[in-house]
């Protein structure tokens, strides 16, 4: 029978047996990584700047472009409205938001969550559909396009103007009014 001395108590039988043989298999396994020659290649500045898209709540890393309310509501109606219904308001498909609307997370945990009463940062909208939409070809729209549809969404629910221009600048200065409900779980991290 294995018997190890862990945190002041003795463990014995299969739990060490079983420990010890889980950590060799994870060692070895990172070996096999470490001399796996001829797999993958080498990436190059330009292959990662095509993935190195992530937009910050502050804007870094916006790209340059704009786009308004009423561009928005074109392109959502062509390439949105099939899943997320008129005006942003679901109800398509079990499985596609509405966009709009909901009522203050303070009504309670199974409220439903939207862009207004949810995100924190006008800049994550603009991440998001970027990143996944529309969710049949995701990464296709234009930049362009990206802030006339941010700013439709916003305009729809009142957290701008309708004739508001979103750009790098402006778009970081819309204040979500969830904003100051987020905590950060490491903030000694930042």
């Amino acid at each position: 029978m294995s018997t190890l001395k862990f945190a002041g108590k003795l463990v014995t039988g299969s739990l060490v047996t079983g420990s010890l043989a889980g950590l060799g298999l994870a060692l070895s396994c990172g070996a096999a990584v470490v001399f796996a020659d001829g797999l993958g290649k080498p990436l190059s500045e330009s292959d990662i700047k095509q993935w190195d898209i992530a937009i910050l709540p502050d804007g870094s890393n916006l790209p340059p472009g704009s786009g308004t309310p009423q561009a928005g509501a074109k392109i959502y109606a062509e390439k949105c409205s099939a899943c997320h219904g008129e005006g942003g308001k679901g109800g398509v498909a079990p499985f596609y938001p509405a966009l709009v609307g909901g009522l203050p997370l303070s009504t309670g945990i199974d409220t439903v969550k939207t862009i207004a009463n949810y995100y924190a940062y006008a800049t994550t909208v603009f991440d998001y559909v970027r990143r996944g939409m529309p969710y049949n070809m995701p990464r296709s729209l234009t930049d362009n396009e990206v802030y006339a549809l941010t700013a439709y969404i916003l305009a729809i629910n009142k957290l701008i103007g309708e004739e508001d221009e979103m750009n790098a600048k402006t778009l970081p200065q819309v204040k979500m009014p969830n904003r100051d409900n987020f905590i950060l779980p490491y903030p000694d991290r930042i």
